[in-house]
């Protein structure tokens, strides 16, 4: 017994050895990141991101280091910022939003780019197609028109007598144009009509909710977007003052008080992406890494916010969330 915990000593000490040496001699890798909201509103996201590389073996401190940036809700910082990340040179760059990925592409077209929840990236010209993306951009995508048909459906399903439904967009986000193209297809199958409505900072917010009051809409649909994520709080207290029921493509807009939200599981897109990253720095090309898609999507439904606007949730829809705020 003692000379086998002798050897386990040894070993340890061995493994100890040979760690440092790799520390000290080996490269550090470094990682940018590129995201639109703010560090403490995007902090479970970017944890979530580098579990994904811990899992893959990658340590920050150890053998990588990560430099962030944030647009902090404002599409005009995107430019000077991947521009700041180009400068550092890092390995690679892990955009999060379509304007963040946008503007690393047009940053360089050498340094590897991995984009999480990004839309119509064919269509904006990041990636020549989803099998084969061509250049140096790879990563995981926003989902396509059925997230949008899924949404107005049940949107229709929590609020039977809506006809009128506003959708709130951001006019900066070069996504959103295709988007709202989609979500109209989607609310004329089921016989609703759209108004759209548009803020692109803080401060236009309020008259955005008055314009859909002018408007007597019935419901709102706000598009995801980086902006509207980081003053999730200002959205929910607007909809709630205007009753209007409201739903989102965020889960964490029905954490601070919207009432419904489809779409990703944006924890695992992350931790996909941080994958993405790691065969990269062991050296894939993106051009050969395939685009992927989301497989996970989640309904999440806030039961106090419904009961504050009257609302009752059919348990067919209750039976089928994936999380219930009570």
């Amino acid at each position: 017994m003692k000379r086998f915990l002798a050897f386990l000593a040894a070993l340890a000490l061995i493994v100890q050895s040979v760690s440092a040496e790799a520390q000290s001699t080996g490269k550090i890798h470094r990682i940018g990141w590129l995201a639109s909201g703010s560090s403490a509103a995007s902090l479970r996201f970017f944890e979530a991101f580098k579990d994904g590389l811990r899992e893959a073996g990658w340590i920050e401190g150890q053998n990588i280091t990560i430099d962030s940036r944030y647009a902090e809700g404002k599409s005009d910082r995107y430019p000077a910022l991947a521009a700041e990340l180009v400068q550092l040179k890092v390995d690679v760059i892990a955009t999060v939003t379509t304007p963040a990925g946008l503007a690393a592409k047009n940053a360089t077209s050498v340094i590897p780019i991995v984009m999480m929840n990004v839309a119509q990236p064919v269509e904006l010209g990041l990636i020549a197609s989803f099998g084969r993306p061509g250049g140096n951009v790879t990563g995981i995508s926003w989902p396509d028109l059925e997230i949008f048909v899924k949404e107005i459906a049940l949107l229709k399903e929590l609020v039977p007598n809506v006809r009128l439904v506003a959708i709130l967009s951001n006019p900066t986000n070069p996504a959103h144009g295709f988007v709202i193209k989609k979500v109209k297809a989607a609310a004329g199958s089921l016989g609703l009509e759209l108004r759209l409505v548009e803020a692109s900072k803080l401060e236009q917010l309020d008259g955005a909710f008055a314009a859909m009051v002018k408007e007597r809409a019935d419901a709102v649909l706000v598009v995801a977007d980086g902006l509207f994520g980081l003053h999730r709080k200002r959205l929910a207290e607007l909809a709630a003052r205007n009753r209007l029921p409201a739903t989102y493509g965020l889960s964490e807009n029905v954490e601070a008080g919207g009432l419904m939200s489809y779409g990703p599981n944006r924890l695992a897109a992350y931790r996909r992406g941080a994958f993405l990253v790691d065969k990269i720095l062991r050296g894939a090309k993106p051009a050969d890494l395939p685009v992927e898609q989301p497989t996970k999507y989640d309904l999440v439904i806030n039961l106090m916010t419904a009961k504050a606007l009257g609302l009752t949730i059919p348990p067919s829809v209750l039976l089928r969330a994936d999380q219930v705020i009570q």
